[in-house]
């Protein structure tokens, strides 16, 4: 899906990255840092190779029996593709080479399957921080496994290079890899069985505005006045305030922790963390676009995953529907490939309020583009830990989509099942889903639990709800007009229905009430 507008923004994106950067680079030799020892280039697709040279030198690529050369621009930047090869296992070198003296070679070079994987810190989050990490430690042997990890950081203007190396996956250094990433490609390395390589660029406790261009985010009214307003935030942060800042508070969470545990009531909100910390490691809007995204453009992927919505649920969350939109269509258009995309949708976590359930609502509204998937993980959260240790299980539901979309591979399910419309007969609500596999049921054999439903008058009732069929159908003895339904809409929601391949349903509502009417 093109999009006119975002397509000249990120033109104009990509002439300052190529000219504006010029004078930050000597006339030396070298690629881009992604392109390095022990990498995965995408098979079956035109392999995008780039670096720096002295203006007008030739240079040269070779690489399992091609050859390509280039001449570098008035900045220095070069840029070829090779054609489109078979996977590999084979362990090659690719040599780029120029005049006397400049000679790179890249060592140890496989072909199969790039994935990007970027987010919070849930997608950050390692696998020596998951469930069962020694197990996974001793089990992890698979040197046809890549991961790369994106270091640099966030950047007010967009930056041509980054910094990062490539590991490939052994008991000794698994522990460092993003954990979503690494049981994803796992998956996918087993059932496609080509090497795979991730590409990791994450950050925890950031905003879906850092990560998204300020052109793009400047292309709307309602998210520009968004970015504008977290600009002038970032700008007006003073430095030498912040340990002040941090103690402040510090003594509020501590306040409210206690009062918490003297009434008996969970309290699960993390302590503060240091303000100045969290500025330098964000950066401002797009500052993390600008220092750890654009420097891996135009590295050739099969697709990308996305793992964040935490760090918007409590802020704007009615905006993250048309930001997500904003982040996938931009991205493709900045690879000028529209890949495959997925994200994980929120688990379920205690957080007052209603911004997880909207920017859940938001990710399963998102899937309206195309070539788009979700895993839904409100089955697998944390009451008390934002960082839920069970990755396995969202890398393996991430796969299913991309094995059985992308791969055309069987799988179970390649979803959760997803409501697909709603009808009104008397005093109940019929809803429809779509990703049935197997037909509808309930996850603990029982009743179904966790549906509502509301006449015009907005008062939500608990509902009885049956399955039939493909359907279910919704009512209470207390709505004799219904208008709406809602299931699993709360941050820790009862969650009850799903597919015959046991995946969880999505949260939803077939209201668009706005959020002062919903009652918390």
């Amino acid at each position: 899906m093109k999009h006119p507008r975002l397509t000249a923004l990120i033109a104009l994106l990509l002439a300052v990255i190529t000219f504006g950067g010029a004078s930050l680079f000597a006339a030396d030799f070298r690629l881009a840092s992604a392109l390095s020892d022990h990498m995965v280039l995408q098979r079956e697709k035109p392999i995008a190779l780039w670096g720096w040279a002295d203006e007008g030198e030739m240079v040269s690529v070779s690489f399992a029996d091609q050859s390509r050369s280039t001449t570098a621009g008035t900045d220095g930047k070069w840029s070829l593709k090779l054609d489109a090869l078979s996977a590999s296992a084979e362990s090659r070198t690719l040599v780029v080479s120029g005049r006397e003296g400049h000679k790179i070679e890249v060592k140890d070079v496989l072909v199969g399957e790039v994935w990007l994987g970027s987010g919070q810190s849930n997608m950050a989050m390692t696998v020596a921080s998951s469930y069962h990490y020694d197990a996974e430690k001793a089990a992890a042997k698979y040197p046809l496994i890549r991961h790369y990890r994106e270091s640099s950081g966030p950047a007010e203007k967009p930056q041509a290079e980054g910094k990062g190396t490539w590991q490939e996956c052994s008991p000794n250094n698994v522990g460092g890899f993003s954990a979503a990433l690494y049981f994803f490609g796992r998956e996918i390395h087993r059932e496609v069985g080509v090497p795979v390589g991730l590409i990791n660029t994450s950050v925890g406790g950031t905003p879906i505005e850092s990560w998204v261009a300020a052109e793009v985010q400047s292309s709307d009214p309602e998210t520009k006045a968004n970015y504008d307003t977290r600009l002038e935030a970032h700008r007006k942060f003073d430095p030498a305030q912040a340990p002040a800042l941090h103690q402040k508070q510090l003594a509020i969470w501590k306040k409210a922790s206690e009062k918490a545990k003297a009434e008996g009531a969970p309290f699960v909100v993390p302590p503060p963390k240091d303000p100045m910390a969290m500025w330098k490691l964000k950066g401002g809007p797009a500052g993390l676009f600008n220092g750890k995204v654009v420097n891996l453009v135009p590295y050739t992927l099969r697709g990308m995953l996305w793992y964040q919505g935490e760090g918007n649920a409590n802020t704007n969350a009615g905006l993250y529907r048309k930001q997500l939109m904003q982040l996938v269509t931009s991205w493709r258009t900045l690879w000028n490939d529209e890949v495959p995309f997925a994200w994980v949708q929120l688990p379920n976590f205690t957080s007052p309020g209603e911004g997880w359930p909207r920017v859940r609502e938001s990710m399963l509204k998102t899937l309206a583009l195309p070539k788009t998937g979700m895993a839904i993980t409100i089955d697998i959260g944390d009451a008390k830990d934002i960082h839920p240790k069970n990755k396995q299980d969202v890398g393996k539901r991430l796969s299913y989509w991309a094995l059985g979309t992308v791969y055309g591979k069987n799988v179970p399910a390649i979803s959760g099942p997803l409501p697909a419309g709603s009808t009104i007969h008397g005093n109940a609500i019929t809803v429809s889903f779509n990703h049935t596999n197997g037909g509808l049921k309930s996850i603990t054999g029982g009743p179904l639990t966790g549906f509502q439903i509301a006449a015009a008058d907005q008062q939500w009732k608990p509902a009885e709800a049956k399955i039939v069929g493909e359907t279910v159908i919704v009512s209470s003895p207390e709505v004799t007009q219904p208008v709406a339904v809602r299931y699993a809409w709360k941050d820790w929601p009862d969650y009850s229905l799903a597919n015959g391949a046991g995946l969880p349903a999505s949260p939803f509502r077939t209201d668009d009430w706005p959020v002062s009417a919903v009652k918390k």
